[in-house]
């Protein structure tokens, strides 16, 4: 029986998680800092990860044969230069040597683009230089050495690095929802020009991106991504296209931060052809989905 743990199971990536877990037949056991409702096929579990001190219980309650990290701090505007990111290095360190000691054998956990250095072309685990330039992006960079390190001789390990995603339940604040609920108030969409490039992917399809290599024997860092390398003006174009509303989406109406990197883009090599994953979702369909449910949920709060 393949019996897994996941953290940050009510969250952006790891509520998307749950359901393809359930379908490549693992026992899921979920982790929170708050009661929860219950779910068919998901046994919660309340536990403080930062509190450290209820992580050996836990992980001796469940005997995980798995365990999929993906809690972190992460509220937008904050998590790039807060202290959380040390308490959750310390707390992951902890969360993963409790695991060892509970006969787990393999280990999935979320990095981050933010570890690579900006180079120009597209990020590849293999030769792209590690040098993170932020709190987070080092912080992120110091759990998976020392994941690595200490997997060797005790459990298998693998490091999903996540590149630019959205979909339901992302904070407002951010590019996707920001523009989608501007133009669901027939406000203007305020843009910078939009020339950065990125690598967008649905967040269901970044879940599953991580459940994949969970169910994988593959080691190492793999990047998380689409491989499909689009603008940041394409992509509130679309929204508003898809959305009946482009002359809401004004490119250029803000000033494009000086610390904004021109592109920051996948190989999904390793992803593709030694995981064997791909995404379900193009960034049309993704968008869609995403405006469907932004909409439904406006709905829901009048």
């Amino acid at each position: 029986m393949k019996r897994v743990l996941v953290t940050g199971a009510s969250g952006f990536v790891g509520r998307q998680a749950l359901s393809p877990l359930a379908e490549r037949g693992f026992e899921i056991h979920a982790v929170s800092s708050q009661p929860r409702t219950p779910m068919p096929g998901v046994t919660w579990h309340q536990c403080d990860l930062l509190a450290a001190d209820g992580i050996p219980e836990l992980m001796q309650r469940v005997s995980p044969t798995h365990l999929l990290h993906l809690a972190w701090f992460a509220s937008p505007g904050q998590f790039w230069t807060s202290t959380e990111n040390l308490r959750w290095v310390r707390a992951s360190v902890e969360l993963v040597s409790e695991f060892a000691a509970a006969g787990g054998q393999r280990v999935v956990a979320a990095g981050t683009c933010a570890e690579y250095e900006v180079t120009g072309d597209d990020c590849d685990e293999r030769v792209t230089p590690l040098r993170p330039a932020t709190l987070y992006g080092t912080c992120k960079h110091a759990l998976h050495l020392v994941l690595e390190k200490f997997a060797e001789g005790r459990f298998s390990a693998a490091w999903g690095r996540v590149f630019h995603l959205y979909g339901p339940h992302e904070y407002p604040e951010r590019l996707v929802p920001s523009v989608i609920c501007s133009v669901l108030n027939g406000e203007p969409a305020l843009c910078t020009p939009g020339t950065q490039v990125r690598d967008f992917l649905h967040v269901a399809d970044v879940a599953a991106g991580f459940v994949a290599l969970l169910d994988s024997s593959i080691t190492g860092s793999v990047n998380i991504a689409s491989g499909a390398p689009v603008s940041i003006a394409n992509v509130v174009q679309s929204i508003g296209r898809h959305m009946g509303a482009e002359s809401l989406i004004h490119l250029g109406a803000r000033a494009l931060p000086t610390h904004e990197q021109p592109r920051l883009t996948a190989n999904v090599s390793r992803l593709r052809d030694e995981v064997g994953w791909a995404p379900a979702m193009t960034l049309d369909a993704g968008l869609l989905h995403t405006i469907d449910w932004w909409r439904s949920t406006s709905r829901s709060r009048r």
